[in-house]
Formats: C-alpha cells, sequence, structure tokens
C-alpha cells in the first residue's frame, strides 16, 4: 500500500521563474509525475504564465525549492 500512496504523489513541482540569480521570483504553479519508463511526464499546472520560464524540480519532502 506504501507503494502506492508515493506513486500517487508527484515527483517534480513546476514553478514559473521570473528574473535571474538572487533577483528571481518563483511562483509554484504545478506538479509532476514520471512516466513509470522515466523518459517522459505528466504535467498538471494550475496557472498558465504569460511570461517567464517553467522550471520542473524534483520534489523533495521539506520545504524550499522543489517542494
Amino acid at each position: 500500500m506504501k507503494e502506492t500512496a508515493t506513486k500517487n504523489r508527484p515527483s517534480h513541482t513546476v514553478y514559473m521563474v521570473e528574473g535571474e540569480g538572487e533577483h528571481a521570483f518563483w511562483t509554484k504553479i504545478g506538479s509532476a509525475w514520471a512516466h513509470d519508463d522515466q523518459d517522459g511526464f505528466n504535467i498538471t499546472l494550475a496557472a498558465v504564465p504569460v511570461n517567464g520560464r517553467l522550471v520542473l524540480r524534483k520534489r523533495k519532502e521539506q520545504g524550499g525549492k522543489g517542494e
């Protein structure tokens, strides 16, 4: 059962990033689940950015970027 719960949890977090370096502003806008073959992702977005760039970060269990 633990394997099923882990599989349903997203493997990555999707951010929209505006700016560069220390002045960048990161906004979490979605989640991604790696395909079983690890060759792609299913991505769900709560917002669609009109500027900035999308960044996909491996999800971490504790807070911070990649959350």
